[in-house]
């Protein structure tokens, strides 16, 4: 089983970093980190690089909007030297409302935005010049980064959600950022990946699945708190996200759920009822929970049923705290 850790910088850096570390000496085998509209990546991944020795860094996820494909690739150089060749460049559209909201950039050809993003770094990073005729970018002064490669190729994980966007992710990246994502679907979305893939020669093997994974563990104070905690993640997905979420759940079987939540929040506001109708299936398919031993057993499935590295939260608490539950999450 491969395990990976979403973690932040939060209010203090020093003592995520530990817990990076504590991470690190497990054998977690990434950490990634992003920034929506909260502070940048940049920084604390510069941090990372220099901090740690094996583990692999990377962003989840950048958007293709706020930074030119060109900043993007002068960072990972950068980050690259910094971490001797251990980066992963984690990149999304992120939404209308960032974008044009917190950005002021206007929210247009997304697919087409992150394909020209790809085509462009991997440009970059390996060294040859840029010119390259796109649909949004013309570049045709043949630029070259220069720079002591560790490597000339930084693996791209694309957070992909929508039918078109998982197969474009299947055909130019490297990894896949699913979220909220039924573990009975992972081979669904392999083959997904697999018609994508086949177009630049691949199988949908190739391509590391790298899903967003929350885990509540259950028996260690107010069980049905987390419950609550767990129909939360959900219903804001579902009802505060704009459609790609709510349509993905949809299509991968909860339609009655998100029927039933989406009716209770427009109609009244109803929060309880939005709540009420996710179901346990739909809480158990997507998120895991349960006692800490059933925890590490449900990512043990999740990795059987194709997860290929499974990323979950940096735990709560002190350093000590969290090395005892990372270390518990392996089983």
């Amino acid at each position: 089983m491969r395990i990976g850790v979403l973690a932040g910088a939060g209010n203090d850096w020093r003592t995520a970093l530990e817990k990076v570390q504590i991470a690190e000496t497990l054998g977690y085998e990434l950490v990634a980190t992003g920034e929506a509209w909260g502070p940048s990546s940049i920084p604390w991944m510069t941090i990372l690089a220099t901090q740690t020795e094996r583990i692999q860094v990377g962003t989840a996820i950048l958007n293709v909007f706020s930074r030119t494909p060109g900043a993007i690739a002068q960072e990972f150089a950068a980050l690259e030297q910094l971490s001797n060749g251990r980066m992963v460049c984690g990149l999304g559209s992120s939404g209308e409302r960032v974008i044009e909201h917190f950005h002021g950039i206007t929210f247009d050809k997304p697919l087409r935005r992150i394909r020209e993003y790809v085509d462009i770094i991997n440009l970059l990073i390996k060294g040859e010049k840029l010119d390259y005729d796109g649909e949004i970018f013309k570049l045709s002064r043949g630029f070259q980064l220069t720079y002591d490669r560790p490597r000339d190729h930084v693996p791209i994980y694309i957070a992909a959600i929508t039918p078109k966007s998982i197969r474009q992710t299947g055909e130019i990246a490297d990894g896949i950022y699913p979220i909220h994502w039924p573990k009975q679907k992972f081979e669904t979305l392999r083959e997904d990946l697999a018609a994508g893939a086949a177009i630049s020669g691949r199988t949908g093997h190739d391509i590391t699945i790298a899903p967003f994974t929350d885990c509540y563990v259950l028996g260690e104070g107010n069980d049905e708190a987390l419950w609550q905690q767990a129909r939360k993640a959900l219903f804001h997905y579902v009802n505060r996200m704009g459609d790609f979420y709510w349509n993905m759940l949809v299509d991968n079987g909860y339609e009655a759920e998100v029927a039933a939540s989406r009716a209770a929040w427009k109609n009244d506001r109803d929060m309880a009822g939005a709540l009420e109708a996710i179901s346990e299936q739909m809480v158990r398919d997507i998120h895991v929970i349960g006692p800490i031993e059933s925890v590490a057993e449900q990512l043990a499935e999740r990795s059987s049923l194709g997860a290929d590295l499974q990323m979950v939260q940096m735990p709560a608490g002190s350093p000590a705290d969290a090395g005892k539950r990372l270390e518990a999450l392996l089983g």
